[in-house]
Order: structure tokens, then C-alpha cells, then sequence
């Protein structure tokens, strides 16, 4: 009834092939650290530093290597960053929560918590 496979699975692929290769779990570390450099580029737009060093220091230990940070405070609607974030910080959840990170997964939740409450407070008058 089915054709039987004629060609060698791309899932089985060696070593030797010469192509590189990585595992779900570094795969997961790369995704996640990229979803933690976005939040922190929004973080830093906003002007928040503590949250800001917590989200560089786990970046730091995924990556190696301390994350580039943004050096001049955006001029940006906060209500639009605070979305972004909000967003942003629940991608970085859901990874956190695949490869089993519970401290970045926590992290993730805090400022998803931070950002909810700071988009249901009333805007100022007057504010960008």
C-alpha cells in the first residue's frame, strides 16, 4: 500500500555528515535567549533597570556572554512598550517552561505580571 523510503532520514544524520548539529535543549537555550534580548531592549526603552539587570544576568548565563545593551531611553508610547513586553515576556515562558527553567520561567511571569498591571493603570493626561 505505502512506497517503502528509498532515501536516508534527515533525522538521522551523523556527526561526520559536516553539518552541525545541536540538541532540542541547545535549540531551547538559543530560543529563549533570543525572546530575553527582546525583552530586555524593551525593558531598557522603558527605563527599568532592576528588572533589566535580572533579565541580562539570566541572558548572561544562557548565552555565555553578557547581552549588548541599549544605552538611550526610547522616546516610545509606553503603553505600546508595556504591550510589547507583556507579550514578549510570555514567549519567554513558555520556553523557560519547555526545557524546564524555573528561574527564568519565574522571571517571565514577574514582568508579565509588571506589564498587565502597568497596562491596566489609568494614563496620564498629558502622557506619551
Amino acid at each position: 500500500m505505502y512506497e517503502p523510503i528509498r532515501t536516508k532520514s534527515v533525522h538521522s544524520a551523523t556527526p561526520s555528515d559536516g553539518y552541525p548539529h545541536r540538541t532540542r535543549e541547545e535549540e531551547l537555550d538559543i530560543q529563549l535567549a533570543g525572546h530575553l534580548c527582546a525583552l530586555l531592549t524593551v525593558t531598557d526603552e522603558l527605563a527599568l533597570s532592576e528588572p533589566a539587570e535580572r533579565i541580562a544576568a539570566q541572558i548572561t548565563r544562557l548565552r555565555g556572554a553578557a547581552p549588548v545593551r541599549r544605552t538611550a531611553v526610547g522616546t516610545g508610547d509606553p503603553h505600546v512598550l508595556h504591550r510589547r513586553a507583556h507579550a514578549l515576556a510570555g514567549r519567554a515562558l513558555v520556553v523557560a517552561a519547555s526545557r524546564a527553567d524555573t528561574t527564568v520561567a519565574i522571571l517571565a511571569a514577574e514582568r508579565m505580571d509588571a506589564h498587565a498591571a502597568a497596562l491596566d493603570a489609568p494614563r496620564l493626561v498629558g502622557a506619551h
